[in-house]
């Protein structure tokens, strides 16, 4: 396909995709340089940038809900790109995607070494792992992979807090969080590609106003029960009644039979935490529901979840989720006061 004289930006599509994603950043990158000259001054400007949506075989499909969807070109007929983004592509976080994009794959590779910025969105930060690229960089995608990158993809750092990684930025490589960071993603394409004053109007035309406190006050702990290694599963299960529980570890440890550092090991390998980080993880997680609630001061829920010390808890909260527990609460008060206006139950 020839070239083209604005910037060629491809979204990578599949029947995986969330449709809010592929078409959210299609209108978004299409409106640069037209519609807000025409909102201010009723005159379209041009629009700045080439955008394509692209699959394997270029062939009419349907995304996530059924959506249809209509590629404007086959990956293989693409000789060029200045920049792609892979759209996420909906996966189990137990099911990982081996073997399952042979095309998409050599397609990134080769567009990538050609020269394009290669990006993703979410759960499309997967099928980048396994086209190695990300191998030796950081990289980032929604918060539930976390667990799921560590395991799989271990010559990958994983960034849990971060809303968009730009950390290998250097090598054309930029990744976002979970789905809605496609808004991050397309305010750094456009400042790119068009200068930090469309960036600008563009955020102004749909609103958009970023996630600057990253995503780990939305993320959540996934805690997948270990069958397999009995001790430890039982451990899980003790532990999630009883983490408020003064010394957890040496309780747990005693549970188990295990001599301390055997413990230790096992638990890495069957939990990817190591104990103290899980015990802290899991009061973190109990601390924010209660926080949600808004029924005790912070104090009390810092108690609650088996911090004798405030100040201790308000330090280890804000290591954890990026925010102290009132800037917490307040956050999720705003959500509540949105989904529940009229205090109606």
């Amino acid at each position: 396909m020839s070239r083209s004289e604005k910037p060629l930006i491809v979204l990578l599509a599949a029947p995986e995709t969330s449709a809010s994603v592929l078409y959210g950043l299609y209108d978004v990158l299409m409106s640069v340089g037209a519609v807000y000259t025409d909102m201010v001054s009723g005159a379209p400007g041009q629009e700045l940038l080439d955008v394509r949506i692209a699959s394997a075989d270029g062939k009419t499909f349907h995304c996530m809900g059924n959506i249809p969807v209509e590629p404007h070109v086959a990956t293989r007929d693409l000789d060029h790109a200045d920049a792609v983004v892979v759209c996420d592509l909906y996966t189990s976080i137990h099911d990982v995607p081996k073997g399952r994009y042979p095309r998409e794959i050599a397609w990134l590779k080769r567009v990538h070494r050609d020269g394009a910025l290669v990006s993703s969105v979410c759960s499309g930060a997967l099928l980048l792992a396994e086209t190695g690229l990300l191998d030796g960089h950081s990289a980032t995608a929604h918060w539930a992979y976390r667990d799921m990158f560590q395991r799989h993809y271990p010559k990958i750092v994983f960034r849990t807090e971060s809303i968009l990684c730009l950390e290998a930025e250097g090598d054309r490589i930029v990744t976002a969080g979970g789905v809605s960071a496609w808004h991050d993603l397309a305010v750094y394409l456009i400042a790119k590609f068009c200068g930090y004053q469309h960036a600008i109007e563009t955020a102004k035309v749909f609103l958009i106003s970023g996630h600057s406190e990253g995503q780990s006050p939305y993320a959540v702990m996934t805690r997948p029960m270990v069958s397999e290694d009995g001790p430890i599963s039982e451990c899980q299960t003790w532990i999630a009644d009883n983490y408020a529980t003064a010394k957890p570890v040496a309780h747990m440890v005693e549970r188990s039979g295990l001599k301390p550092r055997t413990f230790s090991r096992r638990f890495k390998a069957a939990t990817g935490f190591a104990p103290i980080e899980y015990v802290q993880a899991l009061r973190i997680e109990e601390a924010k529901q209660m926080l949600e609630a808004d029924t005790v001061s912070v104090d009390e829920v810092g108690a609650l979840a088996g911090y004798d010390d405030p100040a201790s808890f308000r330090r280890v909260f804000k290591r954890g989720v990026g925010l102290s527990p009132s800037a917490y609460r307040k956050k999720f008060q705003r959500i509540t006061r949105i989904a529940n206006p009229h205090g109606a139950v």
